[in-house]
């Protein structure tokens, strides 16, 4: 049975505690932590630090489903600069290291960008390049994954990189490891395909999902709506994802935007997921 989780973006600036407090409150099974440059989760943080956020966790009686980071778009797998490169994996190695502390099997990765719109100052790589020096970056973390049981989940993020599911397949299997796989978001696909052709193809190297909605006639990120509120046809996604078996955790990622009510978006949320889910 597919688990209904949340991302800790959704939530208004609050303590990982007081998303864990919240995302049970509203009704969710789980919720996905992420490490930053500052907050609970950081590149310093302590293996004695972490797994008291894990305890935290037990007793508020929330599962931790996975853990994400958006330092990838700071410090990218395919830069130009090496030493830009290093921090890049240092970043997913810390990462891996952090996911074993807390007990959870998957972290996100952005496995690097040719280009990316809505970051002004982000570099352009040719598209060879990018894909080289991503597939050898995931090839180095594959072995550190591996030996911590933490599976490194690609993202098909607005990169311009790895645009079709034959390409994510096909990326993943060079790798040949059963600790990576694809963190599949579902509005993301929505400016360029199906997300349901998707699933189907990626099959069970899907190792996690996120939820989200897109209205295909805004284009931009703008068109980023609330669950059920987009182009997304749940019924197909849903039906895709019976199909290939998926039972791991669907987690929302969200982008607040109540700026009065921030709870209210967490609420809404977990209603539409039932929805989704069929609760």
């Amino acid at each position: 049975m597919i688990k209904k989780s949340i991302n800790q973006w959704a939530f208004a600036k609050d303590t990982a505690k007081g998303c864990m407090e919240l995302a049970k409150d509203a009704g969710f099974e789980a919720i996905e932590l992420a490490l930053a440059e500052d907050g609970d989760i950081t590149l310093n943080s302590t293996e004695t630090e972490i797994r008291a956020l894990r305890e935290t966790a037990d007793r508020i009686e929330i599962e931790l489903a996975s853990l994400a980071t958006g330092l990838f778009w700071s410090y990218s797998l395919t830069s130009n600069d090496a030493d830009t490169r290093k921090k890049a994996l240092d970043v997913a190695k810390k990462e891996l290291e952090v996911a074993a502390w807390l007990g959870v099997d998957a972290i996100l990765v952005v496995p690097g960008a040719v280009g990316v719109d809505f970051v002004p100052e982000s570099e352009v790589i040719p598209y060879d390049v990018a894909y080289e020096r991503a597939l050898a970056a995931i090839r180095e973390l594959a072995p550190v994954a591996e030996q911590l049981k933490v599976a490194v989940c690609v993202e098909n993020v607005w990169n311009k990189f790895l645009l079709s599911p034959l390409e994510m397949r096909d990326f993943v299997d060079a790798v040949d490891s059963e600790y990576v796989g694809v963190y599949f978001d579902v509005g993301n696909v929505i400016p360029m395909g199906y997300p349901e052709h998707w699933i189907q193809i990626l099959g069970k190297r899907i190792k996690r999902v996120h939820f989200k909605d897109f209205r295909r006639n805004v284009g931009t990120l703008d068109g980023f709506v609330d669950l059920l509120e987009g182009d997304v046809n749940w019924p197909e996604v849903m039906a895709a994802l019976r199909r290939i078996g998926y039972n791991s955790y669907a987690t929302a990622e969200m982008i607040p935007p109540y700026t009065h009510h921030p709870e209210a978006l967490v609420c809404n949320t977990s209603r539409s997921m039932d929805y989704i889910l069929k609760r």
